[in-house]
């Protein structure tokens, strides 16, 4: 479990840092430094995207995972747990205004893609924490910026990182003898694709509620056993 310990500090600390740093950078500068990232996290989604090597299987993983995701309303029930987080934390009405949406952005970049996943896999696996702690770099940067921008709800993202990349590394054993080469290909690709729509929300072109496409990862591995 030292992987998503680490990956969890690593948000912390780059958090407390960004928030420190949030009175001292002018407003036209945060915002532009939110638009870079919205930038690379496209650029990062769409390489992802083209390791997938079955155009069907990324189509039906999302249409049907979109499906469950709607019904199930997970982008509502995440921001419902920010908004009592939000409650629970903030002391003043406009002090820690923003604790629900830098919490689920800040996640959902966090958690999706695919070295939460392959990384954790290989944590678990083989005891090779080498992706997981150069995602650490990559998220204690990023949380810098957001925390910079979005304020302190994106600290609260190191809990959804330490239970979700956690969960994974102790289900590693289990889950192992479904993860071929051909499905982590899928599964980066789905989920890659799911980062380059966090992308266009962060530059605010769209607003599409990610967190209801999150099953969409997983199915490719369903798709597999039969195929």
């Amino acid at each position: 479990m030292i992987s998503p310990v680490v990956n969890a500090v690593a948000i912390v600390i780059g958090s407390l840092i960004g928030l420190l740093l949030k009175k001292g950078i002018p407003e036209r500068l945060t915002d532009s430094v939110m638009k870079a990232l919205g930038l690379c996290t496209i650029f990062i989604g769409i390489k992802g995207v083209l390791a997938g090597e079955n155009t069907l299987i990324l189509i039906i993983s999302m249409v049907l995972g979109t499906l469950i995701g709607e019904s199930l309303d997970l982008d509502l029930r995440i921001n419902h747990l920010g908004e009592w987080v939000e409650l629970k934390f903030k002391k003043e009405a406009d002090e820690n205004l923003g604790i629900a949406e830098g919490f689920v952005t800040a996640t959902l970049l966090f958690c999706v893609g695919a070295m939460a996943i392959v990384g954790s896999l290989q944590s678990g696996l083989t005891g090779d924490h080498e992706m997981i702690f150069t995602k650490s770099v990559l998220d204690f940067v990023a949380a810098i910026v957001f925390a910079s921008t979005k304020g302190v709800g994106v600290i609260f993202s190191a809990v959804a990182i330490l239970i979700y990349q956690g969960s994974i590394v102790l289900l590693s054993s289990w889950v192992a003898p479904f993860l071929t080469t051909t499905v982590i290909y899928e599964m980066t690709a789905v989920g890659s694709l799911l980062i380059f729509a966090l992308g266009l929300n962060i530059l605010g072109i769209t607003k599409i509620k990610v967190m209801n496409l999150v099953p969409a990862i997983f199915l490719p591995i369903l798709f597999m056993l039969f195929l």
